[in-house]
């Protein structure tokens, strides 16, 4: 893996409100704060894990990232192009760079469509390549992803939910891009194959200096696979550090919370672990919380929560957290 710290993508104060709308003449009475002002950069070659609860609005921020919402405000800089600017013609040469794999590998595959169609379509409509060449390409794609290139004219019916979300990848990889967001591509999978197909990522990444953007709540995995962690709560990033810093010094309570139900195999540790059990209920992203989000369940917020929204700032080199009170756990 390439460790230089050039910047591949830069997130700048980004945010994505879906309106809603009532009434005969659709006027618009609200909107769902489902992103609201998150800043981050993922260095080129580097794994950045983004975690939270469902809900809190990481699917989203990757889509917005790719443009497939278009953002309500902020920025997104690729390799130094700001994509909420370009053209519909210069995003679409974009997208050649940045791909997608998604959640669920049972509706993100064509049910109409051959593997061979599948795979080969980015080829096709970017048209980067002839018949002959798309043909022999989608066979290399397969056998990249271990499944046999024999397969190329079944049906996705035909596959295992494990052997979609491989086919899935290999259409990810078809036009050879630098960068890749997995959102969640485990999730929907059954235990015994989880660890297959993130170990397929980890050897793709190796191979082809990939960088990817790791959506998923399994805090467990997230460590596995990624280099800094990013924690997200309604709409906002809490905390971003390096993994092993993050995993065994968090310095925002909904961090710790987090980590605290995390299951460990060795159950006399397990026993003697203290617990942090969160009161209550996310708050509506529709009407979020004056001042900090997570006020409303946090064990230590005082009434300066209410009041100001705390600062994202780094607390000791590398390690950002949004919390007013977060010096008492250093």
């Amino acid at each position: 893996m390439n460790d230089n710290n050039e910047t591949l993508l830069k997130v700048d104060d980004l945010f994505m409100h879906f309106p809603i709308y009532r009434g005969v003449i659709r006027r618009q009475v609200g909107a769902v704060h489902a992103v609201d002002g998150v800043s981050f950069d993922v260095k080129r070659g580097e794994t950045l894990g983004l975690v939270g609860e469902s809900g809190c609005g990481k699917s989203t921020t990757g889509r917005t990232i790719l443009q497939l919402y278009k953002p309500t405000g902020g920025n997104v800089y690729f390799e130094g192009s700001n994509l909420v600017e370009l053209k519909a013609e210069e995003m679409r040469w974009m997208r050649r760079q940045m791909q997608m794999i998604f959640q669920d590998p049972y509706a993100s595959l064509n049910p109409r469509m051959t593997v061979r169609n599948i795979v080969g379509e980015p080829l096709e409509v970017h048209n980067v390549a002839n018949a002959k060449e798309i043909e022999e390409r989608v066979e290399h794609l397969l056998e990249l992803v271990k499944l046999n290139p024999s397969f190329a004219d079944r049906y996705p019916h035909e596959f295992s939910g494990g052997q979609r979300q491989r086919i899935g990848i290999a259409r990810a990889l078809a036009l050879q891009p630098s960068f890749i967001i997995c959102d969640e591509p485990i999730s929907a999978l059954d235990v015994s194959i989880q660890a297959q197909v993130v170990n397929l990522l980890e050897e793709l990444q190796e191979q082809f200096n990939l960088t990817y953007l790791f959506i998923a709540h399994d805090l467990s995995m997230v460590r596995h696979i990624s280099k800094r962690v990013a924690v997200m709560y309604l709409g906002i990033i809490v905390e971003l550090a390096e993994r092993d810093d993050l995993y065994l010094n968090p310095l925002h309570p909904y961090t710790q919370a987090l980590l605290s139900a995390v299951p460990i195999p060795d159950p006399v540790a397990d026993a003697k672990r203290h617990r942090t059990i969160l009161e209550g209920d996310v708050p509506s992203p529709v009407n979020p919380p004056s001042g900090c989000r997570f006020r409303t369940r946090c064990p230590i917020a005082e009434g300066l929560c209410a009041e100001s929204r705390p600062e994202f700032r780094e607390l000791k080199p590398g390690h950002f957290v949004a919390c007013h009170f977060a010096e008492r756990f250093q």
